[in-house]
């Protein structure tokens, strides 16, 4: 009798968010394994820096600077969505408790909203675009995922990264190259610290944002 219910209703409210959980813990272990590996490549390639800093190759450690940029701003995007992937677990357990009390799922835009922003990232597009479907079967959802995926920008890369490349020059060279607080002598040391400092605010604050929604 109740594989013939559920042959009619599908699965249960409780299964679909185990099904569903499941997936976001599978796809935080291969976004683990990502930064795990560009950890290690940084730290080969802040290796090689400081060895073509010792050769005076200037050129080669520049581009290789710009790189470990780059794999920064990969990293943190990664880490974001790794929260992100978190709170819906969070609203999906509270989905899973109000259930009980409505008999039925509750639309979310927080849900809509983080599942939006984690379709943009090519690594997690084809689940959440999946997931999303089904959550809005299940009447969580109501709107489609946008289109565009988030990838790195080159021209933002070169526009940020500038000042980033001469600090890892001049940090991981012990001063050989790069210079400490300017790039060109355009960007003072104190303007390039409070750059750095709002941003990392605004991060933290999006990062507590996510986890506590």
């Amino acid at each position: 009798m109740q594989s013939i219910t559920r042959w009619i209703n599908g699965p249960t409210p409780e299964e679909k968010v185990r099904a569903w959980k499941s997936k976001l813990r599978q796809e935080e272990r291969g976004l683990d394994r990502e930064i795990a590996n560009l950890d290690r490549a940084t730290a080969k390639s802040k290796a090689e820096l400081k060895a073509l800093a010792k050769r005076n190759d200037a050129k080669s450690a520049r581009i290789l600077a710009k790189e470990l940029v780059r794999a920064k701003h990969q990293r943190d995007r990664l880490i974001s969505s790794k929260a992100r992937m978190g709170s819906i677990q969070m609203q999906l357990q509270h989905q899973l408790s109000m259930v009980k009390v409505t008999g039925a799922f509750q639309k979310s835009s927080e849900i809509m909203k983080t599942t939006n922003q984690l379709v943009k990232l090519p690594q997690l597009s084809a689940t959440m675009r999946e997931m999303s479907m089904e959550m809005t079967k299940s009447g969580i959802m109501s709107e489609m995922m946008e289109e565009t995926l988030d990838t790195i920008d080159d021209d933002e890369i070169e526009e940020e990264a500038d000042a980033e490349v001469e600090k890892v020059l001049f940090e991981l060279t012990d001063g050989k190259l790069g210079q400490a607080g300017k790039v060109g002598g355009e960007l003072p040391v104190k303007e390039e610290d409070e750059q750095e400092a709002a941003e990392m605010q605004k991060m933290q604050r999006e990062m507590q944002d996510l986890l506590s929604s």
